[in-house]
C-alpha cells in the first residue's frame, strides 16, 4: 500500500515527474503543486491513503474558486528539481527528520522515546516545508503507550501488529476500538486516547495530522509527552485507572503475549 501525505490542498503552475512508490511509500505533494498519481503495476489495483488540509483551507478562506483556482507557484519549496523524491533526508532535531519521500514506513528504524511508554519508539518526518507532520511509532508485544490528547485531525494508520485503542473525553465513559493492519483511528478533538499492543508481534503505526514540529501553527512545546500535572496532554502510568492495566493483561493472555509493563508502585 502507498500512503501519502498531501500538505496542502489547491491546484498549481508547478508541475513534476511522478516518484516511485510500493507498498508503505510515504511521501508528500508540494503546496499548491499539480500532481498525477499512476498505476505501474498493470496486473493489480494500487491504493492510495491521503490527508490534506482541505477542510482547514476551505474553512479559512470561505472561496472554493480561490482554492481550486489559485495559479501561485510555490517555486521557494519546490521547483520541479530532480532528487526532490529521492528520498534523502536530514535529521532536524532529536528524532526528528526532514523529508520528501520514505521508501517504507513499514520497516524504517524509529527513535527511542521512551516518555512515551515503556518500548516505545518514534520517528518524526517534516516534508514539503509543511504544517502537516508525521510520524511512525512501533511499541513490542506485551506493552502500550501512555494515554494522551491534543487537537483535531489525526488520522493514525496501523502499519502493523494487532491491539486496540481506547479514547474517551475528560471525565466520560471510555470507547474501544479494536484493530489490525490496514485499520485507521481517528481521535476526536480533546479526547485522551491511547494505543494497546495485545497481541503475539510488534506494532506500528503511521500518524497524519496538522502538527508540524518544525512550522507550528503555535509557539512553543508540543506536549505530547509532558504529563498533565505540568499543564501537558499525557496521562503517566501511576495516574491512569487501574481498569485499563487490568484489561491489558487480560487481552495478553488472549493471544499468549508476556506482558512486559512496569509495575505500579
Amino acid at each position: 500500500m502507498t500512503v501519502a501525505a498531501q500538505p496542502r490542498f489547491g491546484r498549481a503552475a508547478v508541475q513534476s515527474k511522478a516518484s516511485n512508490g510500493r507498498r508503505g511509500a510515504f511521501f508528500a505533494i508540494p503546496l499548491n503543486a499539480r500532481y498525477q498519481h499512476f498505476n505501474g503495476q498493470g496486473d493489480r489495483e494500487a491504493r492510495l491513503l491521503a490527508v490534506t488540509t482541505a477542510p482547514l483551507i476551505f474553512n479559512l478562506f470561505r472561496s472554493e474558486d480561490f482554492v481550486l483556482n489559485n495559479p501561485y507557484a510555490f517555486t521557494d519549496r519546490f521547483s520541479g528539481e530532480e532528487g526532490y523524491f529521492g528520498g534523502k533526508g536530514v535529521l532536524y532535531s532529536d528524532r526528528v527528520v526532514e523529508t520528501n519521500f520514505v521508501a517504507d514506513a513499514t520497516s524504517i528504524e524509529p527513535v527511542a522515546w521512551t516518555e512515551r511508554g515503556k518500548g516505545n519508539a518514534t520517528i518524526f518526518f517534516e516534508m514539503a516545508q509543511s504544517m502537516m507532520g508525521s510520524h511512525v511509532s512501533r511499541f513490542p508485544v506485551g506493552l502500550y503507550k501512555k494515554a494522551h490528547r491534543h487537537g483535531p485531525g489525526a488520522h493514525v494508520f496501523i502499519l502493523s501488529g494487532k491491539g486496540y485503542s481506547l479514547l474517551w473525553p475528560e471525565g466520560k465513559e471510555r470507547i474501544r476500538v479494536d484493530w489490525t493492519r490496514g485499520s485507521i483511528v481517528v481521535p476526536p478533538e480533546g479526547w485522551f486516547h491511547q494505543h494497546f499492543n495485545s497481541g503475539a508481534e510488534p506494532a506500528r503505526y503511521l500518524a497524519l495530522k496538522v502538527i508540524s514540529r518544525k512550522f507550528k501553527l503555535q509557539p512553543g512545546k508540543i506536549q505530547s509527552d509532558v504529563p498533565l500535572a505540568y499543564g501537558g496532554w499525557q496521562i503517566e502510568y501511576d495516574d491512569e485507572d487501574p481498569e485499563i492495566r487490568r484489561i491489558f493483561e487480560e487481552e495478553c493472555a488472549k493471544s499468549g503475549a508476556e506482558v512486559k509493563m512496569p509495575k505500579f508502585p
